[in-house]
């Protein structure tokens, strides 16, 4: 179970750096530049950020930590972590549209977990003799891949409006899915001599044999990203702004040494006295294989297949009421993940010239209220912006879920 533990959360400690995975919503900043681009996000709606640093950061887990969460958390929970980094230029002499070139690494981790599943990690077993723990539900879905991305932003029609596409060839280097499908659980007798797992459940790997390998190739992939741009006069402020971009509309597919396991079986141990799943010390039980128990329990094959890549939509509209002040309000989902919608409101406030602070409210994602500040700073040959969108985090961990940070910084070209 300790095993499970680190499974469940080892991506996330892999997520260790503007927000929205785009290099098109800077382009009105910092025109022909290049510019190396970092963000993550990491949240869930059930468990406090005090744990989830724990296993970032390293350090004992106490038990109050473990029970701050239990206690508010419901009976089917989310976790999940982006992560990308990337350096990126756009550069022509065309007056009407500028050409892109990119190369991105991307790390992207979604679950979902049971109340019970959650027990039985942190707990064990053993506080929950003569029950059924309800695992139905639960899964771990986890990504790296990495992007070669060509494309062009046309940004003068009609002398205003903005339209950007770029395709991107996609290296896949590690895949982890494991779904337990309705009706798996775990019993433990009064005594700890039975165990009753019934098993349903679906899995898939990508070769494992060079996973932490950044340049291992197991899989291959495209992707698209399509950005929309206008301003528009409306019956607020001096003039408003709408943006509407998709990006990581694509597939990858991985290799014939992919792995894929399927069970669908009841299985019962017994005659062993099992005190606690989280301390196996007999003997007989250390002897037991795992690879061959797996190998004859489960339908393991090895198989090529193909796997949609959550596909990340923003919409925002951003009115300017006076020449220092705009407010914009968005609306962000995650296809193909467990995300939940994300509603936000962005209020941009311009300190001098040179200066722009902006400050973030939203509802919704991986976690749930989030808070956060972002500051730009902006010259004819430089752009550099770096924030948070969920600083609460950091501030509060104890008693908020979510956290995130992002930095850009572009070196422009002159025309």
């Amino acid at each position: 179970m300790k095993t499970k533990a680190v499974l469940f959360f080892c991506i996330c400690s892999l997520a260790m750096f503007s927000q929205y995975n785009s290099e098109f919503l800077n382009f009105e900043k910092t025109g022909r530049s290049i510019s190396i681009n970092g963000e993550y996000e990491l949240g869930s709606n059930g468990i406090y950020n005090s744990l989830l640093n724990k296993f970032i950061v390293g350090g004992y887990i106490d038990k109050k930590t473990k029970d701050a969460s239990n206690n508010h958390m419901k009976g089917l929970n989310v976790l999940g972590a982006n992560m990308n980094y990337d350096i990126s230029a756009f550069f022509g002499r065309n007056s009407k549209y500028s050409y892109l070139i990119g190369f991105k690494d991307q790390q992207i981790f979604n679950s979902s977990f049971t109340k019970d599943f959650y027990e039985l990690v942190f707990y064990g077993n053993k506080p929950y003799l003569n029950e059924t723990k309800n695992l139905s539900g639960s899964n771990i879905n986890s990504l790296r891949f990495q992007e070669l991305k060509l494309g062009f932003i046309w940004h003068k029609i009609d002398t205003t409006a903005k339209v950007g596409v770029s395709i991107s060839i996609l290296k896949g280097q590690q895949l982890f899915y494991i779904k337990a499908k309705e009706g798996s659980s775990l019993y433990t007798n009064t005594d700890g001599t039975e165990l009753v797992f019934n098993s349903d459940f679906t899995m898939a790997l990508s070769d494992t044999a060079n996973r932490k390998n950044p340049f291992a190739y197991t899989g291959i992939g495209a992707s698209a990203d399509i950005f929309f741009e206008t301003p528009y006069k409306g019956k607020l402020g001096l003039g408003s702004v709408l943006t509407v971009n998709a990006n990581n509309i694509g597939f990858l597919h991985w290799f014939d040494n992919s792995m894929q396991y399927s069970s669908d079986s009841t299985f019962k141990f017994s005659g062993y006295h099992i005190n606690n799943l989280l301390d196996l010390k007999d003997s007989t039980l250390a002897t037991i294989n795992r690879d061959s128990i797996i190998r004859t329990t489960t339908n393991a094959h090895k198989e090529s297949f193909n796997v949609n890549i959550p596909t990340n939509l923003l919409i925002i509209n951003k009115v300017r009421f006076t020449n220092k002040f705009s407010l914009g309000v968005g609306f962000r989902y995650l296809f193909n993940s467990n995300f939940k919608p994300y509603f936000f409101t962005d209020a941009d406030y311009q300190f001098t010239s040179k200066i722009t602070g902006t400050l973030h409210i939203a509802y919704g994602g991986y976690s749930k209220l989030n808070v956060g500040l972002a500051f730009m700073y902006n010259t004819p040959g430089w752009f550099f912006k770096i924030g948070s969108n969920s600083l609460q985090g950091y501030i509060s961990p104890s008693n908020t879920y979510g956290q995130g940070a992002f930095v850009s910084i572009a070196k422009k070209f002159k025309h």
